[in-house]
């Protein structure tokens, strides 16, 4: 198939518009679709339905939009590999995680990353679902269980565990557990069980739920659950890496915690030299052990 087609036909289906796709491509309408008529016709099929508000992909149309997609990730990797320096980091780099680990761990930190590399462009794309590294669908990703992807380097940075926690003004007007028996008395706050979450978080709650507690809120990440109880609305179930950004919140039932769970840093096998996902490694790998620093010295306080 004639490449500058499907190149063509990526832009059609990924605009959902011949004339988008051409402002983009920088050609006409009349051109656009000549080269998509072309095509369809080259593999006897149709790619699109046509219609008043645009076009939609039919089956065939949605298998060779898969197709593209990995060949134009796979180039715009190729492209940025060209385009490291040996001195200098710079350019796009796609980071993948998990919201709660996203927006309360790494984006804070991130201030210190631009400050080193200032040219850096950096996609954070903050969701449960495992994006798919070797299909190029992001470049990095920091992870809660170790990745079975083949063809990934893969770096173990950390344990985590979820515990309790409150602040120290909801305790004050409504006591303090000393045992799990008495979660029942308070409104717990914990990620929605039924939403993406490591399974010893999951397990932790369902521990705790069978204490029949009185009220609840659950929420779909771990950053609104952080939000609730700083605003004193309970007792939380939260990752302990909090405890380093948030030392005012107070440690409830201290034998109470979920099983270890892993974190992983982990990219292809073909970013093993680029100098973005190093510069990124790096910085993690920095601000991992600085994290485990400070908690030794905390403990042993």
């Amino acid at each position: 198939m004639d490449w500058d087609k499907l190149r063509i036909f990526h832009a059609v289906a990924d605009a959902g518009s011949l004339t988008h796709a051409g402002d983009v491509l920088h050609l006409s309408q009349s051109a656009v679709s000549r080269q998509i008529r072309a095509l369809e016709e080259s593999l006897d099929t149709t790619l699109f339905h046509r219609h008043a508000r645009g076009l939609i992909l039919t089956e065939q149309g949605e298998l060779l939009f898969e197709a593209t997609k990995s060949m134009n990730n796979r180039l715009e990797a190729a492209a940025a590999r060209i385009r490291d320096s040996e001195e200098e980091v710079f350019g796009v780099l796609r980071v993948t995680t998990t919201t709660g680990f996203g927006t309360l761990w790494l984006a804070p930190r991130l201030p210190k990353l631009y400050a080193k590399y200032p040219d850096l462009k950096i996609e954070l794309m903050l969701e449960e679902r495992v994006l798919d590294l070797p299909m190029r669908e992001a470049d990095v990703a920091i992870r809660m269980k170790e990745p079975s992807q083949a063809d990934l380097i893969r770096r173990r940075l950390m344990n985590i565990r979820m515990r309790l926690y409150a602040t120290p003004e909801y305790l004050s007007m409504n006591g303090t557990p000393q045992r799990m028996s008495e979660i029942s008395a308070h409104r717990l706050i914990a990620q929605n069980p039924n939403t993406p979450q490591v399974s010893a978080g999951a397990d932790l709650v369902q521990r705790l739920m069978e204490y029949e507690i009185r009220s609840t809120l659950t929420v779909n990440n771990y950053f609104g659950v952080l939000q609730a109880v700083l605003n004193h609305l309970g007792i939380g179930v939260l990752p302990d890496y909090l405890t380093a950004d948030f030392p005012h919140l107070v440690r409830v039932l201290p034998d109470v915690e979920s099983e270890e769970v892993p974190v992983f840093l982990a990219y292809p096998e073909e970013l093993r030299q680029s100098k973005r996902v190093a510069a990124f490694r790096d910085f993690v790998s920095e601000e991992i052990a600085s994290y485990r620093k400070r908690q030794l010295r905390e403990e042993a306080a």
